[in-house]
């Protein structure tokens, strides 16, 4: 009787540990997520644009190269929408309006995003332009005789 109380209690062990481990395998309800298009022409259109897409979760990686469940749901949506007909520039437009600029590796220049292009522009300009004074200016009288 001992013997069969603490194998269930073994058992019931088991199970306890075994069910979160379970839970940690990936589900994916994403059809497209790791599948690729039939059609060749379109899935290169669909990886052309993945790897100009930012993994939201994944920090520097592209959807298409990052592990994370929403990037596998990003992969479907782009190879359903390309499958489906849909212009690669029009995803792109539509994912940025959903998640914001940063989901894009070519951001939008914008009345927010034009003083980060403009100021290194405006440095590089001065650093000229001070460097040109410094060395470039005629010698003066009594130097070099």
């Amino acid at each position: 009787m001992l013997a069969l109380l603490l194998m269930a209690l073994l058992m019931a062990l088991g199970l306890a540990t075994a069910a979160p481990l379970m839970a940690q395998e990936e589900q994916s309800t994403a059809p497209y997520a790791y599948r690729q298009l039939d059609d060749p022409a379109k899935e290169e259109k669909a990886q052309a644009l993945m790897e100009t897409l930012r993994c939201l979760q994944c920090q520097g990686q592209s959807i298409a190269d990052s592990d994370a469940p929403i990037a596998g749901s990003m992969r479907s949506l782009v190879r359903e929408r390309i499958e489906a007909g849909e212009d690669p520039e029009a995803i792109r437009r539509w994912l940025i309006e959903r998640y914001g600029d940063y989901v894009s590796y070519a951001p939008r220049i914008t009345g927010l995003t034009w003083p980060l292009f403009a100021v290194p522009a405006a440095l590089l300009l001065l650093a000229f332009l001070l460097l040109r004074r410094r060395f470039g200016g005629k010698p003066e009288q009594g130097e070099g005789t």
